[in-house]
């Protein structure tokens, strides 16, 4: 188990906490959640005790291991994949190598084999001698083929090293677990095992993650970050949210059932107060005035912007082709021959173990980078708008606040106009004389939604949409490309972004690998099928 005592932190003036008592039992995983800046990874620090907070404390029970998952992809380079992962457990790991150390040495003393006897003892208690074992497994679960198993991190490519970190976390059934956006750079057979994982994990799990599909598959309790405060909730992330609303509406419905008396009332007592014979029922009128009940309810963190997407033309039936096209990059094919057409109608998501592979072929389809061979060609009826993933060549220039910055991009120019658009963004007031080149990366996100919204075309580009969104902003998103009635060309490692964006699947490794038109669970189901039997 593991608690929190009266914690409060404040940074630069602004409270992020404030008092804040809650506690995680064993056998739950809780979400933690809450809009960006709320402190979602800035509590799971201070409960890995990594921040001291201004005042309060954190509680573990006694002889209760605590493992966290590691941000630094860096530290760990000079360890073998092995060790690293032994390396979660900290006290067995330094056993580990004092036994070795001991063994080692040419003159072994009588103290020697005095300190071995205990070692071997702590050593079996700690499962020692299973140890090496359970971390091939866990590896060879997450995608680490064995032959890697020696080789040193500094050997691996990045997303292999979040799995050999992710598995250093995991390693020797910790009592309490902290993990920070685990799915990240996952694959769908890593995040399958590791929600499995998570599923019989027997002790406490605190997760933080945008994947409202892993949330409602591996969570048992919503700890949510609002008003300074962190509240638990018992269900998964669909079950908050409804109840959420719900009780927003229910507190709505009663100050407005409690306005109405009011007005109600106010209206007869300054009808009938100065009438001789109504006076006494005015004074009645008057303590039931004062006894009316009004429910405070303080202003959340949390906001949604609206996205919606509108066609300024209508498709025809000739799309986009992409014909033979290839790519190289650093001296290396990453493109090779990719050809498919887009159907009118087709919300296609791309897939593939290549990130960059697949950013360079919207770049491609999007004009930005000549392929070396093959073309791409578009339909005379289409017009498309491009979300890339690296957006900063927008925000490098001059202007002087987002309304300038946004006014280039929109055909009416009249200020009211764009600040009415910038606000359905989320940028009212003095937020939208914010200038351009100080975004923070979220912001620059809604930024380039509101560029695209105002182009009215009818294919959208979109190359990793959900990336520095908060949870209310990637609702937001995915409905809008729900309601789009346009196509849609997009990447993205959301699983429920996807599956209930996306109507065809298109895999590309070099080439195209995969090409159906079905959903991304039945893609899923044939990719883990297809894996159990191999």
């Amino acid at each position: 188990m593991i608690s929190t005592t009266n914690i409060s932190l404040q940074f630069g003036g602004r409270k992020l906490f404030e008092d804040v008592n809650v506690k995680f039992t064993p056998g739950n995983c809780y979400g933690l959640i809450g809009a960006n800046g709320a402190g979602k990874s800035t509590f799971l620090k201070i409960l890995a005790r990594e921040i001291e907070p201004n005042t309060g404390e954190v509680s573990i029970g006694s002889n209760q291991r605590l493992s966290v998952l590691k941000q630094d992809h860096y530290a760990y380079d000079d360890m073998t994949v092995l060790e690293t992962v032994l390396m979660g457990n900290d006290k067995l790991y330094k056993v580990m190598k004092e036994r070795e150390a001991i063994y080692a040495k040419p003159d072994f003393s009588e103290e020697d084999g005095l300190r071995s006897s205990e070692l071997e003892g702590v050593f079996a208690e700690l499962g020692g001698w299973e140890a090496e074992s359970e971390a091939g497994v866990m590896l060879a679960g997450l995608g680490i083929s064995e032959d890697l198993h020696t080789k040193q991190m500094k050997s691996l490519v990045a997303g292999d090293k979040v799995k050999v970190l992710l598995a250093q976390a995991l390693f020797g059934q910790p009592d309490i677990l902290l993990l920070d956006e685990p799915t990240n750079h996952l694959d769908i057979y890593a995040i399958h095992w590791l929600e499995e994982f998570l599923l019989n994990f027997k002790n406490t799990v605190i997760v933080i993650s945008h994947d409202r599909h892993f949330l409602n598959k591996v969570c048992t309790h919503m700890a949510d970050i609002d008003f300074g405060k962190v509240t638990t909730y018992t269900g998964n992330y669909d079950f908050w949210r409804q109840a959420s609303e719900l009780n927003q509406r229910l507190l709505s419905d009663q100050n407005k059932k409690s306005s109405d008396k009011a007005e109600e009332l106010k209206s007869f007592i300054q009808r009938f107060s100065a009438n001789a014979s109504k006076s006494r029922q005015a004074s009645s009128r008057m303590k039931q005035l004062e006894k009316l009940e009004f429910i405070d309810m303080p202003k959340s963190s949390r906001k949604m912007p609206f996205v919606g997407f509108d066609l300024k033309r209508d498709l025809g039936n000739d799309v986009v082709s992409v014909n033979k096209v290839s790519y190289t990059l650093k001296g290396e094919t990453i493109l090779k021959d990719v050809s498919f057409t887009a159907r009118k109608g087709d919300k296609i998501v791309l897939l593939g173990r290549n990130d960059v592979a697949k950013t360079a072929l919207l770049d491609i389809m999007a004009g930005d980078v000549q392929p070396d061979s093959g073309s791409v060609t578009w339909g005379i009826t289409t017009s498309f708008s491009y979300f890339p993933t690296d957006n900063s060549k927008y925000f490098s220039g001059d202007e002087a606040s987002l309304i300038d910055w946004l006014r280039q991009y929109s055909h009416d120019k009249d200020e009211s106009f764009i600040r009415g658009f910038l606000g359905k963004m989320l940028f009212s007031g003095n937020e939208a004389l914010k200038t351009p080149k100080v975004l923070s990366g979220g912001e620059k996100v809604r930024c380039m939604l509101s560029k695209m919204m105002l182009s009215g075309a009818n294919v959208l580009l979109l190359d990793g949409p959900t990336a520095h969104l908060d949870l209310e902003s990637i609702t937001a998103v995915n409905e809008g490309l729900k309601r789009f009635k346009g196509n849609v060309i997009f990447t993205s490692h959301d699983h429920e972004f996807v599956q209930t964006t996306a109507n065809r699947i298109i895999e590309i490794e070099t080439t195209v690998v995969y090409d159906n038109s079905i959903t991304y669970d039945e893609y899923i189901a044939e990719k883990l099928a297809k894996s159990t039997k191999a």
